[in-house]
Order: structure tokens, then C-alpha cells, then sequence
């Protein structure tokens, strides 16, 4: 069986690595994986500058989804796992230009412990007021997707949702909590309120129960990278998979179905697979498989993506001695800032920079600002340091400062997602030579998308060792 693999990201990437596995088994498969870019990888790039480690897309993975470290463990890359410096992970929020930490005992935007919540700042008397009140919500269950926002607003009020719920949101997804669909983004909570009713409540006796667990376990630290950086996992798949099999530089513009076989137009021209696995985003998987699925298609196209850039500012320690210790600061749209986020990276990972430098990464753009794509280098650069500087005070020059667009690279869990996802997955299954996998459904990180290369792989691998059996 020859499979055909469109996108070079980390999940087309895993799922080449996968199926390379289960042909060297003797599965009888080969492979092809066609990225239009130059480069294979996608969003996971690493460089070095001026001593430092800088990363243009993700830089870390949630270490509680085991998909991602699984992959590094069968790469023989284990041994250069880091954890994040968890001892500093503290997190703030810009109110009124000010940094206010979040609360101890706040889990996602869940208060577990009253006395830090009730002695914060950041939350107004209102809203204390309302958080006590919530531990008395009676359990409800959800008839239909309502949004985060909605969700949160109900057993919180707005000021939670504008000063936790959509900053945490805009880290994560790129997205607005008025837009994204509870059941998809927060189904735990979805769960906890059918069970429990508070939300309060739910996450202490979830607390109480991990603490249980916790203690007869090494803690594991929240999020995981590379000693090299995201790119090392990138290079050391690119080393277990076939060279001869991955083409970049190598646009697919169509594919039809004709006898069973799927017809791939290229810019190099055709060519004709017995199976493929669609590891694009999913707006441009809706547009090549028009042709061989119109409903399929249409599902596809109706995924939302929002738009990052990524700005990395290098600096001498000495120049960024007034910053506060802790992991970064998330930025509420009510502070009419372009900036969403930002990661003092030699903190949270102290491996990426010497002891004499620091890191300041900033997150703009987002589902409600992708204009600030079309601005120039110097007018992001100019953005971010005012910025920076208004809420950190930080107006020293930095040594080096590099840009990174990423667009259309974040899948919106909009209400109605998993409906729609749950037609996709119907709509693949009746076809079991076709795979599609990615952000685009079922997780946004790193760890998901390896798992649904892995999952396409292993379909496709028992589908070709099943049509090489001989029949009886």
C-alpha cells in the first residue's frame, strides 16, 4: 500500500515516523510526505542567538498528556527532557498597567483556598462576593454548547471572565472565551457542573484526590521541552524516517478518488496513492478533498483558525533586573493592549539562556487582532517595547530581537465543535483509506497532534497488513 502524507508539520511528521515503524515490521506500506514549504516541522523551530535558545512557535508541551514525551522516549531522545522551573511559576495579570499575581489556590480560574482569593486585588468585592455564592450552585447539566465566557459568567460574573477566562483562553487557543465552545475547551467543567453544580467545589474535591495520589509520587513539573528545543524532536524524527520520502517545495493543488486510488496534482504533477493521511490545517484539507467528500469538505472549511506573532526579545540580566520573579503575565483585552501575553523564558525554562541573560517573549494577534500580521518588523518591535515598557518599566535596548508570524495556525473550538468533529470522524471512517489528522479537533498542543499522527499511522498500517493477507 502506498500512502501519501500531505504536510510536513508534527503531525504529518509523526505519522511518517509511525508508519516507518510498521514498515520496517514488514508491514507491506510505503510512504511519501509532500510540504509545500522549504522547511519540514511547521510551527517547532529553534535558533540560537547570542548564546540563547529561542523558539518561534510552541515551546513547551503539557507534561500530563504522555503522547509527546512517548514520542521522545521512542526517538531515544528521553534523556534531553526538561521540566519547567515550576518553584517559579507564578503567573500575573496587567490591571491598570499594574502586575498582580494570580492568587494561590486559583486552579485555571477556579478558586480552591478563600484567603489568598479573598485577600487578591484582583477581583473586585462583587466578585468575591460571588465567588462565595458559588459554592452553593445546585449541579446543572449543560442542554445546549454554550460558550466560556457564558459558562464562567454564570457561576463567576464578567470580571472573571474578562481578567481569567479570556487572557488563559487567548494563551492557549488564540481565541476569545466568548467564541469558544465549553463542551470542546473546558469539558471537565462541563462535567463538574452536571456532578458537583460548583465549579468551587468540584476543583478541591479534584485537588484533595490528586494531593491523595501525589503524595506516594515524584511531582512532575507542569510543562516539559527539549534541552536543544521543540526543533530537536523535529530533527530527531527527520533522522528515523525515510529522506527519500519527504518532499518539500511541493504544493498539492487537488486530489480526486478514481478506481479506489487517490490522484494527487502537485506543482511537480500527479501522482496516485491507495491512502493518505491529511495533515494540513483543516481549511485547506476542506479544500483539496472537495472533490472526493463535498459534506466532509464543507465540515472542514468550517473550522476557524485565528493568527500569532511571536516577539523575542534577548537582553543582558543586568538590563532586566527590575522584572518580577514568576513565569510571564497574561494582558485582559479591557486593557486595550495589542500585547496577550508574555513569558520571561529564562524563568520558566533557566536551560534556554546563560546566567548573565534573559528572555522576554511576547504574544500578539489572536482571533480578534489578526491585522497586526500585515504591520512591518520595526512596527511590531516599536509596539512591543512601548508596551513593555508602560507595564514593566523596561526600556533598556535589547540585544537581539527576532519576529516570528505564524498565520491561520490555531484551530477555533467554536460552539458546535464537537458536533462537527463528530461528523468529520463519521465522515473518515466510512472511508478507511483516508486519515485526517491535527489541531483541528480533539487537542491543540503539541501532544495531541503527535497522537493523531500515530493514530492514522497505526489505521493505515493494520488496513495494509489486512489487504496483504492472502485470501482464504
Amino acid at each position: 500500500m502506498r500512502v501519501g502524507i500531505i504536510g510536513g508539520g508534527i503531525s504529518g511528521l509523526s505519522a511518517a515516523f509511525y508508519l516507518e515503524k510498521e514498515r520496517t515490521k514488514g508491514v507491506p506500506l510505503t510512504y511519501v510526505l509532500l510540504e509545500a514549504g522549504n522547511r519540514l516541522g511547521g510551527s517547532m523551530f529553534s535558533e540560537h542567538i547570542d548564546g540563547c535558545l529561542v523558539e518561534g512557535g510552541p515551546d513547551s508541551f503539557l507534561t500530563e498528556k504522555p503522547w509527546a514525551a512517548n514520542l521522545c522516549q521512542e526517538l531515544g531522545i528521553a534523556d534531553q527532557l526538561i521540566g519547567s522551573n515550576d518553584a517559579q511559576r507564578k503567573t500575573y495579570i496587567v490591571v491598570h498597567n499594574r502586575l498582580i499575581a494570580m492568587p494561590d489556590g486559583l486552579m485555571f480560574m477556579v478558586p480552591t483556598k478563600i484567603l489568598p482569593t479573598a485577600l487578591s486585588p484582583l477581583f473586585s468585592v462583587g466578585t468575591k462576593c460571588r465567588m462565595v455564592a458559588e459554592l452553593l450552585h445546585p449541579p446543572r447539566p449543560m442542554r445546549n454548547d454554550e460558550t466560556v465566557a457564558q459558562m464562567v459568567e454564570r457561576h463567576f460574573g464578567a470580571e472573571v471572565v474578562d481578567r481569567l477566562a479570556d487572557p488563559l483562553l487567548s494563551g492557549v487557543y488564540g481565541g476569545d472565551a466568548s467564541d469558544l465552545s465549553a463542551r470542546a475547551v473546558l469539558p471537565r467543567f462541563v462535567d463538574m457542573e452536571e456532578k458537583y453544580g460548583s465549579l468551587s467545589r468540584a476543583m478541591l474535591a479534584a485537588h484533595n484526590k490528586m494531593k491523595a495520589v501525589m503524595a506516594h509520587a515524584k511531582p512532575r513539573p507542569l510543562f516539559s521541552s527539549l534541552r536543544d528545543g521543540m526543533q530537536q524532536m523535529i530533527d530527531a524524527l527527520l533522522e528515523r524516517v525515510d529522506r527519500s520520502a519527504l518532499r518539500t517545495g511541493t504544493s498539492v493543488q487537488s486530489i480526486a478518488l478514481r478506481d479506489g486510488k487517490y490522484d494527487v496534482t502537485t506543482s511537480a504533477g500527479v501522482e496516485s496513492f491507495d491512502a493518505l493521511v491529511m495533515a494540513t490545517p483543516a481549511r485547506v484539507a476542506g479544500k483539496l478533498l472537495a472533490n472526493v467528500d463535498g459534506k466532509l469538505a464543507d465540515d472542514l472549511r468550517a473550522v476557524q483558525y485565528s493568527s500569532s506573532v511571536t516577539v523575542t526579545m534577548g537582553y543582558s540580566m543586568q538590563q532586566l533586573s527590575g522584572l518580577p520573579p514568576g513565569f510571564g503575565f497574561l494582558v485582559p483585552r479591557s486593557e486595550h493592549r495589542r500585547m496577550l501575553a508574555c513569558t520571561f523564558v529564562h524563568n520558566k525554562f533557566p536551560h534556554r539562556a546563560p546566567a548573565d541573560k534573559g528572555i522576554v517573549r511576547s504574544f500578539l494577534g489572536g482571533s480578534k487582532d489578526e491585522a497586526v500580521l500585515s504591520l512591518g518588523d520595526q512596527e511590531i518591535e516599536s509596539i512591543v517595547r512601548a508596551e513593555l515598557k508602560a507595564i514593566l518599566g523596561l526600556d533598556a535596548e535589547p540585544r537581539f530581537v527576532r519576529i516570528y508570524r505564524w498565520r491561520g495556525a490555531m484551530a477555533q473550538y467554536t460552539t458546535g465543535h464537537l458536533d462537527r468533529v463528530a461528523r468529520i470522524e463519521a465522515a473518515v471512517k466510512s472511508r478507511p483509506s483516508l486519515e485526517i489528522t491535527g489541531n483541528a479537533f480533539r487537542g491543540i498542543g503539541v501532544p495531541d497532534c503527535i497522537r493523531t499522527g500515530q493514530e492514522a499511522a497505526l489505521r493505515l498500517s493494520l488496513l495494509a497488513a489486512n489487504a496483504g493477507q492472502p485470501a482464504r
